[in-house]
C-alpha cells in the first residue's frame, strides 16, 4: 500500500507539501498541486482520514437530516447534496428524522457526535429542541426547504435555502381563476411548516387578487404519514467514503419532545374526522379530498400542496369514479418524473430540488470557511409547468415551463 512518503518521492516534493495539498492546510503552486495529485492517482494512494482529521480538526464529512427520503422531491435534494459534497471532497452521513421533533433532536445529536464538520437539515414543524441543541453547541448548520423566521431586528439564526412557495402557489390559483373557476380548494401540507404557511398565504393572495371570497371550508391540511413503526435513524456513508457497509445510528432517549400542532388548531383545516364518509380512507390527503367532495357546494378545482397529497387526491377521485379535469380541475405544487406520463398530464410547480441541495452544501462550506459572516436566506425560483389537468389544451412543444422568478434572492 502506497504511503505519503511514496507520493512525495514520485512527485518530487516533500511529505509536508503532499500533506498541504491533500489537507488544504496551505496554498500550493498549481503545478506542484497537479504533480501531487497525479502521483496519488498513479500510486493508488488512499489518505488516512483519521490522521487527516487530527491534522486539520476536520473530518471532511457532512451530516444530512431530511425526512421522507423516499419522497421524489427530497430524493432530488439528496442527489444535489451528495453531488456537491463529493465535488468538494466531503463524505455524507444521512439520517431520517421522520418529521418527529423528538427523533429529529436525537438524530441531529448523533450526527454531531460523529464529528461531522456541519449539518444540512430540513427542520420539522416544531424545531425548538433542534434549534436549542444547534445553538447551544454552535454547530455549523444550513436549513433547507423549510426555513425559520428571523428574530425581530436580526438576521436568520442559520443559513437557509428553499424554493419560492408563495408566488408560485398564487400562480396556480390565478391560473385556475382565469379558467373561470370560483370554488378553488387547497390541500396543504403539515401545519407549522414554513412551506405550508407560505403556500396557504399564496392561496389567500391569489383569491384576493381575483376578487374571490375566501371560504375556510375549502382549505384542508394533509400531514405526511408513515405506515408501520418508526424506523431507527440511519447514517449511510455514500460511495465517496469507500465503505460498502452503512453505519447505523441507534436512536437514544428522546429529548425535548414537543408534539407538533394538530391540524385542528389551524383555522379552516379539515381533520381526519371531518367527514363520516372518509373513515375507511388511509391517507390524510384521501380523507381531505373526500371531505371537500362531500361539501354541499364542492370545489370545481383543487390545488395540492405536494406530490404525496396529489397521489392521495387522485386515489380519492378514482375511488368515486371522478375524472380530472372533467369533474375536478387539478394543479399540484411539486412536479415529479412521471407527472408527464399521466392522462391527463399534471399541471404543476416544479421546485429546483437538486439546486437546493447543492446550494445548501455551498452555503455550509462558506460558513466553515468564514464562521463570522452574516447568515443569509436564499430563495430559488420555481417553474410553472403547464399541462392539461386543469382543462387547458396542450401547449406547443417547449412552451410548457415558465419561471415565477428570474433568480434566487438572498436576504
Amino acid at each position: 500500500m502506497a504511503t505519503m512518503a511514496d507520493v512525495a518521492r514520485h512527485a518530487g516534493v516533500s511529505v509536508a507539501t503532499v500533506s498541504h495539498v491533500l489537507n488544504g492546510t496551505r496554498p500550493v503552486l498549481p503545478h506542484t498541486r497537479r504533480a501531487v495529485l497525479d502521483a496519488v492517482d498513479a500510486l493508488g494512494y488512499t489518505p488516512n482520514t483519521l490522521a487527516r482529521s487530527l491534522v486539520t480538526s476536520r473530518t471532511r464529512s457532512i451530516g444530512l437530516a431530511v425526512s421522507t427520503l423516499t419522497n421524489p422531491y427530497f430524493t432530488q435534494i439528496l442527489q444535489g447534496v451528495e453531488t456537491a459534497a463529493l465535488e468538494h471532497g466531503y463524505s455524507l452521513l444521512i439520517a431520517d428524522p421522520h418529521d418527529d421533533p423528538a427523533h429529529e433532536r436525537t438524530v441531529v445529536q448523533l450526527l454531531h457526535e460523529r464529528r461531522v464538520d456541519g449539518l444540512v437539515v430540513a427542520p420539522s414543524a416544531d424545531p425548538r429542541g433542534l434549534i436549542s441543541y444547534l445553538t447551544r453547541h454552535r454547530v455549523p448548520t444550513v436549513l433547507l426547504d423549510r426555513v425559520l423566521d428571523a428574530p425581530p431586528g436580526a438576521g436568520p439564526l442559520f443559513d437557509q435555502v428553499c424554493a419560492d412557495n408563495t408566488e408560485p402557489t398564487a400562480g396556480l390559483v390565478t391560473h385556475l381563476a382565469a379558467l373561470g373557476h370560483r370554488r378553488i380548494a387547497l390541500i396543504a401540507g403539515h401545519p407549522g411548516l414554513s412551506t405550508t404557511t407560505e403556500r396557504v398565504t399564496g392561496y389567500h393572495q391569489a383569491l384576493a387578487t381575483a376578487g374571490l371570497p375566501f371560504d375556510p371550508h375549502l382549505v384542508a391540511h394533509a400531514p405526511t404519514i408513515r405506515s408501520g413503526p418508526a424506523l431507527p435513524a440511519s447514517a449511510d456513508c455514500l460511495p465517496h467514503t469507500g465503505s460498502d457497509a452503512p453505519d447505523t445510528l441507534l436512536p437514544g432517549t428522546p429529548l425535548n419532545a414537543v408534539p407538533p400542532p394538530p391540524a385542528s388548531a389551524i383555522p379552516g383545516a379539515l381533520t381526519h374526522s371531518a367527514s363520516a364518509t372518509q373513515g375507511s380512507l388511509a391517507h390524510p390527503a384521501e380523507q381531505a379530498t373526500a371531505a371537500l367532495l362531500a361539501l354541499p357546494d364542492p370545489p370545481t378545482a383543487l390545488v395540492t400542496g405536494n406530490d404525496a397529497i396529489t397521489l392521495g387526491a387522485l386515489t380519492a377521485l378514482r375511488a368515486r369514479g371522478l375524472t380530472v379535469p372533467g369533474d375536478l380541475a387539478l394543479c399540484c405544487f411539486d412536479d415529479f418524473p412521471w407527472a408527464d406520463l399521466l392522462s391527463p398530464r399534471l399541471t404543476a410547480v416544479a421546485q429546483p430540488g437538486r439546486e437546493i441541495g447543492a446550494r445548501a452544501v455551498r452555503l455550509l462550506l462558506d460558513r466553515l470557511a468564514e464562521p463570522a459572516r452574516p447568515t443569509s436566506t436564499v430563495r430559488l425560483p420555481s417553474v410553472f409547468v403547464h399541462r392539461t389537468s386543469c382543462g387547458c389544451p396542450e401547449q406547443p412543444l417547449g412552451s410548457e415551463r415558465s419561471t415565477h422568478r428570474q433568480r434566487g434572492t438572498d436576504s
